[in-house]
């Protein structure tokens, strides 16, 4: 078993919410498109965002399940906060921001040669290379963070305080 799916799994299974009555149902991972790519303006983060293709609304997870190649652990939500819920309407975009190190040059930094990105914790989610996120050939991190979807990507940068 791969480091992508041990992690993965982790993070299903600790954060994994069951909808409640009446609410929408998770998106089916095969009506998703998971993209990602380096921040233009700040390389210690990365631009991530989810749309819904299907013709009906459906949530995620409120906050996009990063995890890195070979490094143990996922950024962490910020803020902190409950699990729970973001709805995506149909064909709805929703954006998140993930600061991957606070200070590149730090010493305790490691380096990363992918990162994946999951939509809800139950799915397997996708996996970028450094270069096709236009990082290199590594991404450094050190206490990574996500923010929490968003409407826009500049909503998403404001959450982790950037830009």
């Amino acid at each position: 078993m791969s480091p992508f799916t041990v992690l993965t799994l982790t993070a299903t299974l600790l954060t994994a919410v069951p909808a409640g009555p009446g609410a929408a149902p998770i998106c089916p991972e095969g009506a998703l498109t998971l993209r990602a790519e380096a921040a233009a303006a700040d390389p210690t983060a990365v631009h991530v965002s989810v749309t819904n293709r299907d013709a009906r609304g459906c949530t995620v997870a409120r906050t996009p399940t990063v995890t890195f190649a070979d490094l143990d652990g996922s950024a962490q939500p910020m803020p902190d906060g409950a699990t729970g819920r973001y709805r995506l309407g149909p064909g709805a975009t929703a954006y998140a921001t993930v600061r991957t190190v606070a200070d590149p040059s730090a010493p305790e930094a490691r380096r990363a040669d992918a990162l994946a990105v999951a939509a809800d914790p139950s799915q397997w989610g996708r996996a970028f290379t450094a270069a096709q996120l236009g990082a290199g050939d590594t991404i450094r991190v050190w206490e990574p963070v996500t923010s929490w979807w968003q409407t826009s990507a500049a909503a998403a940068d404001r959450a982790l305080g950037l830009g």
